[in-house]
């Protein structure tokens, strides 16, 4: 997207503004950044149930006779693993090593498969798939433009949505969906899915019906502190679980073994560059990306130098910020793997002061 485009809108903008959220351009897309605050935002999430319009995302559909083993050869995980109703994270590996882009894929049939991937890479893994697809016989469409995302997290979001769905929401585990009636809609792909840590729900609509479903989410949700959320405490929430973000822990020159994703990098199968990979986990990789807490007073912040004690960079920060549920100066990034055991000292340079850190293991924020 050039950066004199017109921000795209999603349905639920006129309904954001009017609520006095904070907009911001993102990825494309004016986006409300929070809405009461930051920090008030994230413990709702943490403590009862929030709702984020994430309906940036992008969904593609995959199907044909091929489809699964379109998917196996351009996906790091085991498609096969799939089955009707489950979801599964990976990503698409490119060519030298690093990651297209992290995404969803959901399995309706070994024919039929939703891909969802984030709205920065929309064009860019559209272009790419198409470029992988050869002589599979597989049709994907692009569903994006037409389609709003809001993700309901928290405690309580099982019991703020039931009485809006024939799905039973406390039967679902993690990362399976189903498809009912939501909110007096039908055909509505409701899945048990999230960037939080806080348990909860990703609603798929079309943009026609975004906003009555948006209403009658906080309607239902008021008695139980429900509150809408900003990409804000997205960001936050999201770090304390240790949870990558594209653009800032992984990228195109990111290998997903450097960045502790080799659980979604299965060797049981070929895919893109699946050789080269396989090659870097027997040697092993040289750089690794942990997770840190700030031992002295300060903030870590994206692209911060990560230095040894005499100052020497070994490494950048890829994301930080002063985590509410924690009460601590967190941050992720690439260390040198002899540094990367967790109890190991790093420093990270803030407006030109050494502040010492230590590896922590992930999540940050653990449920008690």
């Amino acid at each position: 997207m050039e950066s004199n485009s017109p921000l795209q809108l999603t349905a639920l903008n006129a309904v954001h503004k009017a609520l006095g959220a904070k907009m911001v351009p993102f990825a494309g897309y004016e986006m409300p950044v929070q809405y009461a605050g930051v920090t008030v935002e994230h413990h709702a999430v943490r403590q009862a149930v929030g709702v984020f319009d994430v309906s940036h995302m992008g969904e593609f559909y995959v199907e044909g006779p091929d489809a699964l083993a379109f998917l196996q050869s351009v996906t790091s995980n085991d498609v096969s693993k799939l089955f009707a109703g489950k979801v599964q994270y990976s990503c698409l590996p490119n060519d030298e090593g690093g990651i297209v882009d992290d995404l969803l894929v959901y399995c309706f049939s070994e024919t039929k498969y939703l891909l969802v991937v984030n709205a920065s890479n929309m064009a860019k893994d559209w272009n790419w798939l198409m470029g992988k697809k050869g002589n599979w016989d597989v049709q994907m469409t692009d569903h994006s433009a037409e389609t709003s995302l809001l993700a309901v997290q928290g405690p309580l979001a099982a019991k703020a949505l039931q009485a809006l769905t024939d799905l039973d929401l406390d039967s679902m585990s993690y990362y399976t969906f189903g498809v009912g009636s939501f909110a007096g809609f039908d055909d509505i792909l409701v899945s048990a899915t999230g960037y939080t840590g806080a348990g909860g729900f990703e609603i798929y609509m079309p943009n026609s019906c975004a906003e009555r479903i948006w209403k009658a989410i906080f309607q239902d949700g008021e008695s139980f502190g429900i509150v809408p959320v900003g990409l804000g405490a997205r960001d936050t929430l999201r770090l304390e679980m240790g949870f990558c973000l594209y653009g800032n822990d992984i990228n195109d020159s990111t290998s997903p073994l450097e960045a502790g994703l080799g659980w979604i990098t299965k060797f049981t199968k070929e895919f893109t560059n699946s050789a080269a990979l396989k090659a870097q986990k027997e040697a092993g990789v040289t750089r690794k990306l942990v997770g840190f807490e700030l031992l002295d007073r300060g903030v870590p912040r994206h692209d911060y130098p990560i230095t040894d004690a005499s100052g020497t960079p070994i490494g950048v920060v890829t994301s930080g910020t002063m985590a509410p549920s924690v009460g601590k100066a967190i941050g992720m990034g690439y260390v040198p793997t002899e540094l990367s055991a967790p109890g190991s000292t790093i420093f990270v340079e803030v407006r030109g002061k050494l502040l010492k850190a230590e590896v922590v293991s992930l999540p940050f924020w653990k449920v008690n």
